[in-house]
């Protein structure tokens, strides 16, 4: 009423403006005729007619749009059968998924984000979506609101799948016991969904699960509840403190590593350690990422990582990765141009699309799968007698472990925490700042570090230089890092320009601190 009123206020007035009579009665607007995609319907919201709606109605998929999940399968009658994952491998058991259940969800985006995400790892769990219209509306909030990660979608599926196993229920039941067929909520129905949520979560902490994990559980359930329109809240917050705490590996750790790994593990490894990269991120990088760089023989190489292939999607970022990393990288393409001994992978012709770390199983190129440098990594550590059992099922060393190794490093090597979550794609007030100050900027901070896996076999001129320094009382990292900072930046061609120009800073610091020393005499 107080809209309406309103509307027909702002209405008049703007009438006698343009010096025009306008009625005061009811105005009537006319329904276009025909079937129109966008039409006006009236809406009845309570006693007589308030207002007209725009709506929009959904455009029925067609034989067309079916077609366009060939890539995932084939059409057998009336049933889709679902038979590769999204990354193109195929499924030990296919599924079966009635097409009518395709055809009811109306958008081809959102069929394709569904099988695209529950393909990869529980393809059973995808008629389990298409049939529970509450499972749709969260899948399309996480499409169409979030960011529409694969991951997201199948772990929030899981855990919902979990719940609902246990309260015999299938999704849609759930809601409808709270909620009314006008689709407003069910107040008296409400505190016992919060109990029955509170007994589950006891369950879940009976069976020794991590509060973190227990907490993602609640998370993904009431955000079944929170897009169908119900508000389920535990009566007070959960724990969320962290009891799996796992490390940085120690240098020698990783020294050891390296030596017992293979080329291709020796890449992995090297990148996580000196690129920083999450293994979701690394196992998305492709050779137009290193591209330029490598074949410019440019050292620290660039890697500049999109948000579409980063944690949440939310902002893009660049890392580097040292000379050792390089050398694997390069060593490990040219084997793969060559094609393996045995004949089993043919040679590949690498072009900017092709994976950076492809999947060996395969003879088409792949990349590797997050699960397979988990299995790769974990297989190293337990080769070389690393591997300690942490809280409940864990270890202290993981994939992650790497990463930290990245981190820690570099700030014990002098370089501002700020630069290093930079470079480790971490959101930070300063993000802006940074990004603005340029790549060669950051490549000098890099090198200046020196961040290395293996430690040098021959004394250099510059590691001599830098004992030296040492024995005077400074820290040679930290003079090198704040150098690159002060100064303006340049690009790097070559190893032996870096350290040219280090030792040259280097040799400064020495003069000024012999000289400081001297007057102080």
């Amino acid at each position: 009423m107080r809209f309406r009123a309103r509307s027909e206020k702002l209405s008049q007035s703007k009438s006698r403006k343009e010096g025009k009579t306008m009625e005061t009665s009811q105005q009537h607007i006319r329904e276009p005729q025909g079937q129109p995609v966008m039409i006006y319907n009236r809406a009845a919201l309570s006693g007589p007619l308030q207002s007209t709606q725009l709506i929009i109605q959904p455009r029925r998929l067609t034989e067309q749009d079916i077609t366009e999940l060939h890539p995932f399968g084939k059409i057998l009658g009336d049933e889709f059968m679902l038979e590769r994952s999204a990354r193109g491998y195929t499924l030990k058991q296919p599924v079966k998924i009635p097409l009518r259940s395709i055809y009811e969800v109306s958008s081809k985006g959102l069929i394709k984000y569904v099988i695209a995400s529950l393909s990869q790892e529980r393809p059973k769990l995808v008629p389990y979506v298409l049939n529970n219209k509450s499972l749709l509306k969260l899948a399309n909030y996480l499409l169409r609101y979030r960011t529409g990660s694969f991951k997201t979608l199948y772990l929030y599926v899981d855990c919902i799948w979990r719940y609902t196993n246990r309260a015999a229920l299938s999704p849609d039941q759930l809601i409808s016991d709270v909620k009314e067929e006008n689709g407003f909520p069910k107040p008296h129905r409400i505190p016992y969904h919060i109990k029955a949520l509170e007994d589950y979560v006891c369950e879940l902490q009976d069976a020794g699960l991590a509060p973190s994990r227990i907490c993602n559980y609640v998370k993904s359930i009431r955000a079944l509840y929170r897009v169908n329109g119900i508000d389920i809240k535990l009566p007070q917050p959960l724990s969320r403190r962290a009891v799996r705490h796992d490390r940085a590996p120690k240098p020698d750790e990783l020294q050891h590593i390296m030596d017992i790994a293979d080329l291709r593990e020796r890449v992995i490894v090297s990148m996580l350690a000196l690129g920083g990269f999450r293994e979701g991120t690394l196992v998305r990088l492709k050779y137009r990422h290193v591209q330029e760089d490598l074949e410019k023989g440019i050292v620290p190489l660039h890697i500049h990582v999109e948000a579409a292939i980063t944690k949440g999607k939310y902002h893009d970022y660049d890392t580097f990765i040292g000379k050792e990393a390089a050398a694997y990288l390069r060593e490990y393409l040219e084997t793969r141009r060559l094609g393996s001994p045995d004949g089993k992978i043919p040679p590949e012709d690498l072009t900017g699309e092709s994976p950076l770390i492809r999947n060996e199983t395969s003879r088409k190129p792949r990349p590797i799968g997050e699960k397979q440098v988990y299995k790769l990594v974990h297989s190293l550590y337990f080769k070389a007698g690393l591997l300690k059992k942490g809280y409940g099922r864990s270890y202290s060393l993981k994939v992650h472990s790497i990463r930290k190794y990245f981190k820690t490093q570099l700030l014990a090597l002098g370089v501002q925490s700020d630069y290093v979550d930079y470079m480790m794609g971490h959101t930070i007030d300063t993000y802006h700042d940074i990004q603005m100050k340029g790549i060669e900027f950051l490549r000098n901070i890099y090198a200046a570090s020196g961040l290395s896996i293996r430690r040098k076999t021959q004394t250099s001129k510059i590691e001599a230089l830098k004992e030296i320094i040492r024995a005077w009382g400074l820290n040679p990292e930290e003079i090198l890092t704040r150098e690159a900072i002060s100064t303006p930046h340049r690009t790097i061609v070559s190893p032996q320009e870096v350290e040219n120009k280090q030792i040259k800073i280097l040799c400064n610091a020495l003069k000024a601190e012999m000289k400081k020393e001297l007057r102080q005499t």
